[in-house]
Formats: structure tokens, C-alpha cells, sequence
């Protein structure tokens, strides 16, 4: 009798050891990727500007789950951003497709330059539901691309 409990009591260990691993990898994981492709988060769009001049002052301030890649000095940027309200900040306009970002993260999809709709200050953008995907070449290359349709500014 005595094994038969002992044998339950590792197997509903293993279980709830399982269970744990399950609930508290993914998070892990993520901070891990971040880490690597130098990803920083942020509650609120009002946050991610409050924190890094870096980030778009377009983002609006309600956006949620912020993702923002700003690696070096070069000036490419990706940013991702929960929109409450599933609509293009003000500032955008309409556009085409666009190239292909050089800059990778985990969190963001290859197939978004081919999703693009518009451009947010200096950025091009998709917007999927209510995922905004951002992305900004070097400046000295998207200025070339595209002179006249984008908002000049530091930080666009």
C-alpha cells in the first residue's frame, strides 16, 4: 500500500513540475529571444516614449504590448504595437508595399512588407487586425526611397 501512494505522489509531482514548466517557459523563452535581438517591451505606447526618444512619437500613447528593436546607430527600427481602436495613427498615410526591413525579431512576421499599407513618419508600416507592424530602413536609405512622401523629424 505504501508504494502505491509513493508512486502517486511522484507521478502527481511530475505532473504539477510539468504543469509549471508549461506555464512559466514561453515567458522564459521570450526574455531570452529579447535579449538576443536587443528587444525592449513596454506596457503602453505612452511608456515606450517616455522611455527611448527612439521610439515614434506617431505611436499612440493608448497602443498596448510594445515591441521595439533599435539595434546600433544605423537607424533601423522595428516596432510592433497592440491598437485599441484597429485604425492607422492619424499621421499615417497611405502607401504600397515596401521593401523588406534588414532588421529580424522573433516577433516579427517575415511576410509583413508584403502586408504594408501605409507610412507612419519615417516608417513603413502594416497594420494586421490589430497588430501594427512598423519598420524604418537607415535614414540615408529610406530618405532616397522615398524623398517627398515622408514626415521629416528626428524621431518620425
Amino acid at each position: 500500500m505504501g508504494g502505491g501512494r509513493t508512486a502517486a505522489t511522484v507521478v502527481l509531482g511530475g505532473a504539477a513540475a510539468t504543469m509549471l514548466l508549461v506555464m512559466v517557459a514561453p515567458a522564459a523563452i521570450q526574455r531570452a529571444q529579447d535579449r538576443m535581438d536587443q528587444t525592449v517591451r513596454y506596457p503602453s505606447g505612452a511608456a515606450a516614449k517616455a522611455d527611448r526618444t527612439e521610439v515614434p512619437r506617431w505611436l499612440p500613447d493608448s497602443a498596448t504590448g510594445i515591441a521595439f528593436l533599435a539595434p546600433g546607430e544605423q537607424g533601423e527600427r522595428l516596432i510592433r504595437a497592440t491598437l485599441p481602436g484597429r485604425a492607422l495613427p492619424a499621421d499615417c498615410t497611405l502607401a504600397s508595399p515596401a521593401p523588406d526591413p534588414h532588421l529580424r525579431a522573433h516577433w516579427f512576421p517575415t511576410d509583413t512588407p508584403r502586408r504594408a499599407t501605409a507610412h507612419c513618419g519615417q516608417y513603413d508600416v502594416a497594420l494586421v487586425g490589430d497588430q501594427l507592424y512598423g519598420w524604418r530602413g537607415a535614414p540615408a536609405t529610406a530618405g532616397a526611397r522615398t524623398a517627398g512622401a515622408r514626415t521629416a523629424g528626428p524621431t518620425g
